[in-house]
């Protein structure tokens, strides 16, 4: 079974920019609405006590799974968006130092974050992972993909469905994504 993970912050840590009331919605509907389908989906199943990479490698690219996998995957996608965030916390040196090598800056990575962003049309996410050769990359998730199934290993990512802002920033994607992008990412 798969547990719902436990937020390293407190749910007020993140205001002025998300709400206590926003985070308290996000993780303790949204994020647990996807856990709790994930559980009954797998209860009594071959994915019963299989980890949750494992599932949406296996059930990707299947029709007969696509309800598991895009659960999975928002599962999966949901654990590394609270771990993206870092109130005052940056990533190590080495991957300060790999940062500036592909980007140039801090800045620079943030701007193409922000970017796609707030390009990317309807629901999904935005993600720094690491590529084949350790290259580090910006791309792109809609609904419940994920990079894992196309080769990647996410370090860290964004998270642009509505859900997310909605009670903050209403329509306004672009000013809660500069936000985030700004005073949040443990960049």
């Amino acid at each position: 079974m798969i547990e719902l993970m436990k937020l390293p912050f407190k749910e007020s840590a993140l205001a002025p920019y998300v709400s206590e009331e926003t985070v308290q919605f996000h993780y303790g509907k949204h994020h647990k609405a996807y856990v709790d389908k994930v559980n009954e989906l797998i209860s009594g199943t071959e994915f019963q006590d299989t980890p949750l990479e494992e599932i949406i490698e296996r059930t990707f690219d299947k029709p007969e799974y696509q309800v598991l996998y895009n659960n999975a995957g928002q599962v999966f996608n949901h654990n590394v968006y609270w771990n993206s965030i870092g109130i005052g916390e940056k990533f190590d040196e080495d991957m300060q130092e790999r940062i500036a090598e592909r980007f140039e800056t801090r800045d620079a990575l943030r701007e193409k974050l922000a970017d796609e962003a707030v390009k990317l049309f309807g629901s999904g996410w935005v993600w720094l992972a690491e590529g084949k050769g350790g290259k580090l990359d910006v791309l792109t998730t809609r609904n419940g993909d994920t990079p894992l199934v196309l080769g990647f290993k996410p370090i860290l990512n964004l998270d642009v469905w509505e859900h997310a802002y909605y009670l903050d920033y209403q329509n306004r994607r672009k000013d809660y994504v500069e936000a985030f992008v700004k005073n949040l990412l443990k960049i």
